[in-house]
């Protein structure tokens, strides 16, 4: 990726941040802490990565995104509002009666959706499942899914990482949100995940570490995982929950926050007046 190009996506990470603040703000409260940390992987896939056309949202042999850590789903709007698949007004409405927004990504119900999450870890299986599909239909597409390190204390997600190992499916790309913390505090103190690299790479998939911030390291974890052809890919990423958000990163009870309108121009306008 060129300068050029990582300014601009850049700026989108930037604009899907503010978006995601506001649209939180508007409602009154939300998952602002896991929505922050993953808004640079969303700009990099939806503005520079995947296939995808806002004008055809179910267009044949798209890339699709799976968020399994479905709660995330603000910030997923935010990033298909500015890619154009619905109108920014939208996010106004989060939550609220008559949405096309709820809480969690809901296929049946926003456009851009691939699938709906809720239940942490069966996100994740259906990603497999359409990237297992799309092989057997010989797509050219490609499949990417996020989890949280805290969703990763569920079962499936290992049930699901013997099963793309064990079926060779290589057109995945998923990423782990490694932002070390969880709804009820730090992974480490509540299930320790260990080492998180060595996990993954047990259980028979490609796997990478990088800085989930830096977007220059991360599109090239993104270009290895699609060269190579034999494994499925798992990108973990160091992240840090909330940021972006001046009054949520680095704090501990920053999974779903309170917190109004006025407070979210302010966190908007600090964020400005960064760089």
């Amino acid at each position: 990726m060129d300068k050029e190009k990582l300014a601009y996506v850049k700026a989108q990470a930037k604009e899907i941040r503010k978006l995601t603040i506001e649209e939180i703000g508007t409602f009154g409260s939300g998952h602002i802490g896991g929505a922050m940390s993953i808004a640079d992987v969303l700009a990099l896939l939806y503005f520079h990565r995947m296939k995808v056309d806002p004008a055809q949202p179910r267009l044949k042999d798209r890339d699709q995104l799976v968020v399994s850590k479905g709660h995330a789903g603000p910030v997923v709007y935010a990033t298909l509002a500015l890619k154009g698949f619905f109108p920014k007004d939208w996010l106004k409405t989060l939550n609220q009666g008559g949405t096309r927004l709820p809480s969690h990504c809901d296929r049946n119900q926003t456009p851009g959706i691939d699938m709906t999450a809720g239940s942490l870890g069966q996100g994740f299986s259906a990603a497999l499942g359409i990237a297992l599909g799309l092989r057997i239909d010989k797509s050219p597409a490609r499949v990417y899914t996020i989890i949280g390190d805290g969703e990763s204390d569920e079962g499936q997600i290992w049930e699901g990482a013997l099963f793309g190992a064990a079926q060779h499916i290589s057109n995945i790309t998923a990423f782990t949100d490694y932002n070390k913390q969880q709804l009820d505090g730090y992974t480490k103190d509540i299930l320790d995940l260990g080492d998180l690299k060595a996990k993954w790479a047990s259980f028979g998939w490609f796997t990478q570490e990088v800085d989930g911030h830096d977007l220059g390291a991360l599109d090239e974890a993104i270009e290895k995982s699609i060269a190579q052809k034999d494994k499925p890919s798992m990108i973990i990423m160091n992240t840090i929950k909330g940021k972006g958000c001046n009054f949520a990163e680095g704090i501990e009870k920053n999974h779903s926050m309170t917190f109004d309108l006025a407070k979210a121009k302010e966190a908007i306008a600090a964020l400005d007046a960064k760089e």
